[in-house]
């Protein structure tokens, strides 16, 4: 019965420290109802039942402070799916577009007009579909 107590007693301080270690290191904008000294007093004063507070209550999640970035999924975000290209973007688009043609159209200095670069004849001849 003994062995049963001491085991007890050295989870319970373990998870006291670590509680205690976790609180201390935390940003102060993940804490939640009450600020992050007070809590380490909780910890300090309540040792299971303080660690168990701040684990459940006090540690809040990342996005959970103000001012906090919510992330959406590509297909909830409204800048992914609703919003339409405006004609400026389109032309913009339109005008990179034929830039990057005319940039790979382009010869360099003792190439040849129709002879393949160095990379593109081993493409040519294989399958890309592996």
């Amino acid at each position: 019965m003994v062995r049963f107590i001491i085991i007890g007693a050295v989870i319970a301080v373990a998870f006291t420290l670590y509680s205690l270690v976790d609180a201390a290191m935390t940003d102060h904008s993940r804490a939640r109802g009450v600020s992050k000294p007070v809590w380490i007093v909780i910890i300090v004063l309540l040792p299971v039942v303080g660690a168990v507070l701040w684990l459940m209550i006090g540690k809040g999640s990342p996005t959970s402070g103000p001012g906090a970035k919510q992330h959406l999924a590509p297909d909830d975000d409204p800048r992914f799916t609703g919003r339409q290209l405006s004609d400026s973007e389109r032309e913009s688009l339109r005008d990179l577009e034929e830039r990057l043609k005319e940039l790979d159209n382009e010869t360099f200095p003792g190439e040849e007009p129709g002879e393949p670069r160095p990379g593109e004849e081993r493409d040519r001849g294989q399958d890309k579909t592996r």
